[in-house]
């Protein structure tokens, strides 16, 4: 029997729910408030933290995913000198071109080149990942809403899909994605890199790390943006007093 008044249906369809007749959706599951150092009015980048977080995006995820706004030169921010930039930089194979020939060639990267994408093209990258378009990384920190505690989430959230969910051909069991499945495999297990300072590589340190950098790579002006704001209220407090103290000699001598 169908029901012409849209309210009737709705009520039934949620009668139908609360007795079991129909499944109800699946509870999505939001991301727990995570302690980053960066946030707040005076926080700033953990630069161990950084530093191992570019780690585990060089040797995990840059074999899929871009970080087309950053530059090699960047990452002086993140603490490494300028020879260890150039050298850095200089691991890398980048086209370039042409050249008085017309031709295009590869040579070494520089500072100024920006950090190359693992793949010539869209196509490419779709035909590595079973149809799916890897996004880039540079702002996805301010692309996903809850931001760092949203991917943090998701890098630390895959496990088995329960008894009662079926699961997509391809995809990855993950409640903190749409429809709690994703097409990427879990990019994080233990000790999956062997970071420089002894920091042990548990999935929650590599996730939280790893995090931290992409908020940097979203915001690298973060800290000075903040130092701009602290001497600008300065400003306006020295500005505050000044104007009060004119007020006050203004108006006493009115009142004369």
């Amino acid at each position: 029997m169908t029901h012409k008044n849209p309210c009737i249906a709705l009520l039934i369809a949620v009668a139908l729910v609360a007795v079991g007749m129909v499944p109800a959706l699946a509870e999505e599951a939001h991301p727990e408030k995570q302690d980053w150092s960066h946030q707040g009015p005076t926080g700033t980048f953990d630069r161990g933290a950084l530093q191992r977080g570019f780690q585990v995006y060089r040797e995990v995820c840059s074999a899929c995913h871009d970080l087309k706004y950053i530059t090699f030169r960047n990452l002086g921010d993140l603490g490494y000198s300028k020879a260890e930039i150039a050298a850095l930089a200089a691991e890398y194979e980048v086209a370039d071109g042409p050249n008085d020939d017309g031709d295009m060639f590869t040579r070494p990267g520089i500072p100024s080149d920006h950090i190359p994408s693992p793949f010539a093209n869209d196509n490419a990258a779709r035909a590595s990942n079973g149809g799916a378009l890897p996004p880039d990384l540079s702002l996805i920190v301010k692309a996903r809403e809850g931001g760092e505690d949203y991917i943090y989430a998701l890098l630390t959230g895959y496990r088995d899909a329960p008894d009662d969910f079926t699961l997509g051909e391809g995809l990855n069991y993950n409640p903190y994605f749409t429809n709690s499945q994703i097409a990427m495999p879990q990019p994080l297990f233990e000790e999956a890199v062997e970071f420089a300072d002894g920091t042990g590589a548990s999935v929650e340190q590599m996730a939280h790390d790893v995090t931290t950098f992409l908020a940097w790579a979203a915001e690298p002006t973060l800290e000075a943006r903040k130092r701009l704001g602290f001497k600008v209220m300065i400003y306006l407090l020295i500005l505050v007093g000044l104007m009060y103290a004119v007020n006050r000699r203004v108006w006493k001598k009115l009142k004369q």
